[in-house]
């Protein structure tokens, strides 16, 4: 049934349909299109006005409650008691009502009066509308740098994550080479340091051994994996295993092996046709480290050791030395001053050319919430200047498009300080629509989340179910639940031989749906092997090399090597054919339709039957499945579907 209100979008001038984005470049040229069923007009036989109500956002300083309305003009046609109505907008004409240039982010909604009636619609669907009232619900419309280009390269195939000390150990390297560390050295069945409680202090000292040596060893491993990037947990000299307490931004960290071992780990890396990402962590540093150096360890005169150090003024004093801001209360990771001109310079024209240059291809940023926007700004110019094509991606949990921190709007999708984000809110809908058949929320963190973002920015997501923040995925899908348990409980549980299939099941199927979507899929490394573990360090455990879930693996390796070798996976468009909380069918088709739309088919709950339309080849076994199609329970699979024809929830034979 067609809705009762609609909202089509035409790009004047790429003459392109545009109806199912909400972001544009500051310079388009915009047609909205209202079609309003006639028996919904409040008083269909009145003159009906018709007009689009848009505005800054609120926490622009120069809002100052003003709204521009734009009338529509009415079609001189009804079809099938549909009216139409059409308004011309050029955006830079709604940043100049707001003493904006080439960026902003605005709000409308679009009110319909008759007689003494008004009829508003707005709401976050992509085309079809929904009756607001008192403003709540308006559309979200944000507008970005007409240069905007985010990477290319990073779109094109999967992302590996892998957490330096565990994944893989190599001959040529030794442990332990600083005095303070230790080595556990049962790689197979070791468990990582744990506090009493979550939060409670630990050394974080003791290493397993693995490094970037290993890393580059394994690399036909990783490539099978369809991965054409690798993303580094810190590489930099630190005291700590997770290298989230920086010392040396300079030098890589001879527990992984040094500079040389990074080089090693990227020439062998371009070799495979695979570019490497490292973690910039730059909101704040250890306190043992050359720039604060609380400890003394380093031959430096660091910032607790004297108000007259160079790095001084990096770090923010309460009461020197003792009482300074830190992240989260952890006394040993003092927070940097991210707008601090001498400490943007610094990363600027130091870090960050210096290991561009050794071969890096760009970067994830550690809580990007917590450095300013300046040093964002400045961040990505140096990475676009080292490489036009390098990646800059922000640990965001939230909505990127729309996020307050700190009280104040962020502005990270407007062209200038990010190419996108790490996508949790995918990750929360995928994980609640596996195990609950939430469709609502799948439909609000797809659709809703592709409407708002400028579209090279939703291509460029970073897709995932797991990572070293989180529990590992096979164990929220099938193990117990992790409640109120010490980590001592955690740290032994494993899960039963019947937890692990149900769990298996439900990994493969949810891997399925991630990796089609638009993004970039993100494995942590070991998910694909079938690795169990409840919440940090309990995630981080070693690579089981000797004790890998050849199930999983098949599964991983097919689904990546697809979204490998299918260019519209990269900046294809998306649509929803189906969501329910039993059957998730959505396709994936070239922008410019021009060749097959693959169509990604995903039955949660019992087995069922399809109808694939004549020409539906399967990929992943290359066989044509015209006609009946079964498929089990926690299955899904992509299919080739020839260019022109029309996919359906009727077609397909959902009901």
């Amino acid at each position: 049934m067609r809705p009762p209100f609609e909202e089509f979008k035409t790009n004047l001038k790429t003459t392109g349909d545009a109806s199912l984005f909400g972001a544009f470049p500051a310079d388009a040229y915009l047609r909205f299109t209202l079609k309003v069923q006639n028996d919904r007009i409040p008083d269909a036989e009145e003159p009906v006005c018709v007009c689009i109500y848009i505005h800054a956002d609120e926490w622009n300083r120069s809002y100052n409650g003003k709204t521009v309305p734009i009338p529509m003009t009415e079609s001189d046609k009804t079809e099938d008691g549909v009216r139409t109505f059409t308004a011309d907008v050029h955006c830079e004409d709604i940043l100049a009502e707001y003493e904006l240039t080439d960026n902003g982010l605005f709000y409308y909604y679009y009110s319909v009066k008759s007689g003494d009636e008004e009829l508003c619609l707005g709401g976050e669907n992509p085309i079809a509308l929904e009756e607001i009232a008192d403003h709540i619900g308006e559309r979200q419309l944000l507008l970005h740098a007409p240069d905007y280009e985010t990477s290319k390269a990073f779109r094109r195939g999967v992302v590996y994550q892998i957490f330096v000390d565990r994944f893989a150990k190599s001959e040529k390297h030794d442990l332990p080479v600083k005095e303070a560390a230790e080595f556990d050295p049962d790689w197979e069945n070791g468990i990582p340091q744990y506090g009493e409680y979550p939060g409670a202090e630990v050394a974080n000292n003791v290493f397993f051994g693995g490094s970037l040596y290993g890393i580059a060893e394994k690399i036909d491993y990783i490539a099978s994996l369809g991965v054409t990037t690798i993303y580094l947990s810190p590489v930099f000299d630190a005291y700590s295993n997770h290298k989230y307490d920086t010392g040396d931004y300079l030098t890589v960290d001879e527990m992984f092996g040094g500079d040389e071992a990074l080089e090693e780990l990227c020439r062998t890396a371009a070799e495979h046709d695979i570019q490497i990402i490292l973690d910039g962590v730059f909101n704040h540093t250890g306190a043992d480290s050359i720039y604060f150096n609380r400890f003394d360890n380093y031959d430096s005169v660091g910032a607790y050791q004297s108000e007259e150090s160079l790095y001084s003024d990096w770090y923010m004093f309460r009461d020197f030395p003792d009482e300074y801001e830190c992240w989260w209360g952890v006394k040993v990771l003092p927070r940097v001053d991210s707008s601090n001109p001498d400490y943007q310079d610094f990363i600027g024209n130091l870090v960050v050319p210096k290991w561009m240059h050794t071969g890096i291809s760009g970067w994830r940023l550690d809580v990007a919430d917590e450095l300013s926007d300046e040093f964002l700004y400045s961040f990505r110019e140096s990475v676009r200047e080292n490489n036009p094509d390098g990646v800059v991606i922000g640990e965001v949990w939230e909505d990127a498009s729309d996020k307050v921190s700190y009280g104040r709007r962020r502005c990270y999708l407007r062209g200038k300080q990010l190419d996108s984000v790490m996508n949790y809110p995918l990750r929360d809908a995928i994980l609640s629509y596996v195990k609950d058949g939430d469709a609502w929320k799948m439909r609000r963190f797809t659709e809703g989340t592709y409407r708002r973002y400028p579209k090279g920015s939703s291509d460029t997501l970073l897709n995932f179910l797991g990572t070293h923040d989180t529990e590992r995925i096979l164990t929220l899908f099938g193990g117990e639940p992790c409640g109120d348990k010490t980590n001592e409980e955690l740290s032994t549980i494993c899960m039963t031989p019947a937890e692990r299939k149900e769990g298996a099941a439900r990994l493969m199927f949810a891997y399925s749906i991630l990796a089609g979507l638009p993004g970039v899929p993100c494995v942590f490394y070991g998910d694909e092997a079938g690795m169990e573990g409840y919440r940090d360090p309990f995630c981080r455990r070693p690579f089981p090399w000797h004790n890998i879930d050849e199930t999983i693996l098949a599964h991983y390796r097919k689904i990546g090597n697809i979204r490998k070798d299918c260019t519209v996976f990269r900046d294809g468009l998306f649509r929803i054919v189906v969501l329910t909380s039993d059957v998730f069918a959505y396709v994936r088709c070239p922008d410019n339709g021009d060749g097959d739309t693959i169509l990604i088919l995903a039955n949660r709950t019992e087995k069922r039957e399809f109808s694939l339309p004549e020409g539906a080849k399967s990929l992943e076994t290359g066989r044509i499945c015209a006609g009946v199609y079964e498929l089990d329970a926690y299955t899904a699979e992509y299919f080739a579907i020839p260019e022109g024809t029309e996919i359906t929830g009727e077609s397909l034979g959902i009901k």
